[in-house]
């Protein structure tokens, strides 16, 4: 009776603890993110850097999608789990397929079923069922589903250890630093990790897909039976920006990740004014994430501007477009060689001015390249963007005697015209007029010699005639014989 009194008691102390265990796990969670909020913010370190806010992510970026620039920095390049943020890359990839197709249809192997654990994310899928891309795009970014994953790789080159490859190669392509992926979906692998800046990196390629941007704030999705697959399921997201739980302005899109290991992960791209920003948190508790990646948007879009460089740039060109330039040139239409790219932007902190920034100029020394060179700028040696110039494609010959009726171009046209550098022509029209005065000059100075010599052999011709076969010869003579016998008295009459 005692025995089993106790047997009682110690079943009941049990389930306590098992009761009571992720309570505290919880709560140890909550602890460290208290801790996380204390750390370093990198970015809190530039000079005269608008402050950024404190967050419980261990990790943490916020990056413009435009331009590059990097506008908060707390932790971005250490090495993390990503979880099912991977399959941003895995979705990118599978569209990026040469002859690629949404309505191509997927089969679902052995090895993309089976290969997936229980307690992994997945939708139940059969080996043998068939799904559209489109349908298993669908998939992953709203269910989330691993052997959907395994099934798109297999599609995209064959087999899952080649499409890994293709990730990392990838990767390295778009500028990763730290990362490495050893499977497609994010399950939790030694050797499968990134950064918040190597996902931000990803983010800007898979969120300025806009296909991709679309199905990844999407809230739910319904996948029909069909011949290959003959289940009818309707299931959302559990991203709370989609669900309705959490509310972000200008939401582009939205990847999630969880496991144990990695904690929460939150990949979001949002869109205010036309500066798109794309915020990383990494290691952080649920839903702080979606609180914390709110903070950094807004601390974004009210301390940054997006700049037009043209708008502002006068150190590389000569403003004066209408300097030797003549529309109606015996030689045709003269138009700029160079040309500065108006569609290159900065993002320009708002505790400075454009005027404030250093610039360096890169020349490109790639064949076959619009690019001649690169203007990369800075404040503080921390990078805001760059700007192209590039060789005008409109630098042709339209000649006056053309008859045709000049091409009307619309307004909206007119105003996204590349701003013309024409330092070449000055330079051009200066050598020509010196040019041009030396030849001038030397043809002046041969045509002046040669007519003075032609008039004195002419002179000397004429006087020759005269004298020697004129009728009044005789005359001529004795009147210089005259001449000379005055000369004579006079030189007598002075004598005396």
């Amino acid at each position: 009776m005692i025995r089993k009194k106790h047997l009682k008691i110690f079943s009941a102390l049990i389930s306590l603890c098992i009761l009571l265990s992720p309570i505290s796990s919880y709560a140890d969670f909550m602890d460290d993110m208290e801790e996380q909020k204390l750390l370093p913010v990198q970015s809190n370190e530039w000079p005269n850097w608008p402050a950024g806010p404190q967050v419980g992510a261990y990790s943490a970026i916020l990056m413009d999608v435009d331009t590059g620039a990097i506008l908060y920095d707390k932790n971005s390049h250490t090495e993390m789990f990503p979880a099912s943020t991977t399959k941003m890359l895995t979705c990118l990839l599978a569209l990026e397929k040469e002859g690629s197709n949404l309505n191509d249809l997927v089969y679902f192997s052995k090895e993309a079923v089976e290969s997936v654990t229980l307690d992994a994310s997945n939708m139940g899928l059969n080996v043998g069922n068939k799904m559209t891309l489109e349908e298993c795009l669908y998939g992953i970014l709203v269910a989330s589903a691993n052997e959907i994953s395994n099934a798109v790789a297999e599609y995209t080159t064959g087999d899952i250890p080649s499409f890994v490859k293709l990730m990392n190669e990838r990767a390295k392509e778009i500028g990763c630093l730290n990362t490495h992926f050893n499977n497609v979906h994010g399950y939790t692998d030694p050797n499968h990790y990134s950064s918040a800046y190597d996902l931000a990196l990803i983010g800007k390629e898979f969120f300025s897909n806009e296909l991709l941007a679309k199905m990844s704030r999407t809230p739910s999705y319904h996948w029909y039976p069909t011949e290959y697959q003959p289940d009818d399921m309707q299931l959302g997201s559990t991203n709370y920006f989609l669900k309705g739980r959490k509310y972000c302005e200008g939401l582009v899109g939205s990847k999630t990740g969880f496991t144990d290991e990695s904690r929460c992960v939150l990949v979001t791209c949002a869109e205010r004014n036309g500066m798109r920003l794309i915020a990383v948190v990494m290691q952080e508790e649920n839903p702080y994430q979606y609180d914390d990646t709110n903070t950094l948007l807004d601390y974004g879009f009210s301390n940054f501007d997006r700049v037009k460089v043209s708008d502002y740039e006068t150190k590389y060109i000569i403003t004066d477009e209408t300097f030797f330039h003549s529309d109606s040139s015996v030689f045709g239409d003269s138009s700029s060689i160079l040309s500065l790219d108006t569609n290159a932007y900065i993002t320009l902190p708002k505790t400075t001015s454009f005027n404030n920034l250093t610039s360096t100029l890169t020349l490109n020394k790639e064949e076959n390249s619009d690019t001649i060179a690169t203007i990369t700028y800075r404040y503080n040696n921390v990078f805001l963007g760059n700007a192209d110039i590039l060789f005008s494609q409109k630098a042709e010959t339209s000649f006056v005697f053309d008859e045709t009726e000049p091409e009307i171009v619309d307004e909206e046209i007119k105003e996204k015209e590349p701003v013309f550098i024409y330092i070449n022509y000055v330079i051009y029209a200066v050598i020509g007029l010196f040019v041009l005065v030396v030849i001038i000059a030397i043809l002046h100075k041969i045509l002046a010699t040669y007519h003075f010599a032609e008039r004195r052999k002419a002179s000397r011709r004429f006087r020759k005639r005269k004298i020697t076969h004129g009728p009044s010869f005789k005359a001529y003579k004795n009147m210089k014989e005259k001449k000379v016998k005055k000369k004579k008295r006079s030189s007598s009459y002075i004598d005396l």
